[in-house]
């Protein structure tokens, strides 16, 4: 039965994400415009992206650092790039306790200016680097407009700044952290993202380069997911970043920056979720499994403790519903809520030695033995569950991307149904800014493998073009 607080996707998606979100009790807003309270199973759902991401940057190299939320306005402006790029959305702090500052403080929206004057302060010579840093925390950014996850003005995330003694180094730092992003989108979100270099006006304000990772929810919206950045020696130049090389010479230093925030939980609910409520994968799911015991007998009791000690035991988070709520509301909630297995224990079941399990993804009821084991059950639904969500999102994004050869065919694309739209492109700016004209069409990503191409004309302009970029509408 459709959960009747929530709006059908199909209908009004917009209010349908809001529907989710309000319904999983994953987040709501504050009495602080713009900020959003993130209540304990969006949270969970933050920590599980965490550990897993964390486990994978110290896997990697990188330690965990600290750095402090304000930053001196002088600090701010050594990099032009980065003031101009982030100056419409800075917070400052102009008053100290009933004290007027000297100095203003910028609330960070980012923390590059902040490594930087770290490092020009312990870089000394080559045998310190590199130093791969992260860190784990909040930044503040004045949105005009917010939703839940995809845009507040504070919201967390993890911010890595490495300092690197060649250029190669720096190149190869940012490709990987890219790569890590990526697998992780695919991997453990299921997610079919895809990656490309940003244009220059699309790139991080101060950066050589940035590459991206793009995923397209279900209605066809661009969402950017995680981006790298390779600064080269940008920040070092003007935060005076010098290392004594090899040679005994003075060189300045080759950075890079990398970061994902809490959008990747937007990104879950409008890739997988339905009209029924959050759908979560096994694999970032922080509950996997609920046991809901229908009858409080003591056989259904029994079997209830044993099966959640025999999974968590084996590393698969699980609890039981114990609440004095009725067994249709305990499935309507845990469907709601996006556990990927719920376990239906009932006295006429045992009878029969069956047990019911249900799959989130696909609402489908299952009957299996009690003489069955139940941690190679729920592992080969784990794996069923993970591929399908995956397989699912690949199609849907797959019946969403298109070619145009102009912007007749870009147009006409876009108003009928959004998606990834691939098309040439000669490089020039105005040419970009042409495709915005419609329906605020952006340049996603220009494709790893097509940043040069032999042959071909813009679709807008009908010169010679330079490469292929996958075009879209944005969050």
């Amino acid at each position: 039965m459709k959960n009747n607080k929530i709006t059908s996707r199909d209908v009004d998606f917009a209010k349908w994400y809001t529907d989710v979100v309000n319904a999983a009790k994953l987040s709501t807003y504050s009495n602080t415009k713009g900020c959003l309270v993130i209540e304990p199973n969006g949270y969970a759902i933050w920590e599980k992206m965490q550990q897993v991401l964390d486990y994978e940057f110290k896997k990697t190299g990188h330690k965990n650092v600290y750095m402090p939320l304000l930053i001196p306005e002088n600090l701010m402006k050594k990099e032009g790039e980065l003031i101009e790029g982030f100056a419409p959305e800075v917070a400052w702090v102009t008053e100290g306790g009933q004290k007027h500052l000297e100095e203003r403080l910028c609330i960070r929206p980012t923390s590059e200016t902040l490594f930087s004057d770290y490092y020009s302060n312990v870089v000394k010579s080559y045998r310190d680097l590199p130093l791969l840093y992260n860190q784990w925390c909040n930044v503040f950014r004045w949105e005009k407009e917010t939703r839940p996850f995809l845009r507040s003005r504070e919201f967390l995330w993890q911010e890595g700044h490495t300092v690197h003694a060649t250029k190669k180094e720096a190149e190869e730092e940012t490709l990987r952290m890219l790569n890590i992003y990526n697998d992780f989108f695919h991997n453990y979100l299921a997610i079919p993202s895809i990656i490309g270099k940003k244009t220059n006006k699309e790139k991080f304000a101060g950066a050589e380069y940035t590459y991206t990772v793009e995923a397209l929810m279900y209605n066809g919206v661009a969402l950017q997911s995680g981006t790298s950045h390779y600064f080269g020696q940008k920040f070092s130049k003007a935060y005076d970043i010098k290392f004594l090389n090899k040679d005994n010479n003075l060189e300045y230093a080759y950075q890079t920056s990398w970061g994902v925030t809490t959008r990747m939980i937007g990104a879950l609910i409008m890739v997988h979720s339905d009209d029924y409520g959050l759908v979560l994968p096994p694999k970032i799911a922080p509950n996997q499994v609920v046991i809901i015991p229908i009858g409080d007998t003591e056989e259904v009791n029994t079997l209830a403790n044993t099966y959640k000690e025999i999974l968590n035991k084996n590393n698969i988070s699980c609890y039981i519903d114990n609440s004095e709520k009725t067994p249709g509301f305990k499935f309507a909630e845990a469907e709601v809520n996006g556990i990927p297995i719920r376990i239906e224990i009932g006295k006429r079941d045992l009878e029969n030695n069956n047990i019911t399990i249900v799959r989130r993804d696909t609402r489908e009821k299952l009957s299996y033995s009690t003489n069955q084991n139940i941690v190679e059950i729920v592992t080969d639904l784990f794996n069923k569950i993970q591929t399908n969500l995956y397989d699912k999102a690949l199609i849907r994004r797959n019946s969403m991307t298109f070619r145009a050869k102009n912007l007749d065919e870009l147009k006409n694309i876009m108003e009928k149904q959004p998606g990834f739209v691939h098309g040439l492109w000669c490089g020039d700016e105005a040419c970009e800014l042409k495709v915005k004209e419609i329906k605020g069409t952006k340049s996603r990503c220009i494709p790893l493998d097509k940043e040069h191409i032999d042959n071909g004309k813009c679709m807008v302009c009908g010169k010679d073009a330079k490469c292929e970029v996958v075009w879209g509408i944005q969050y």
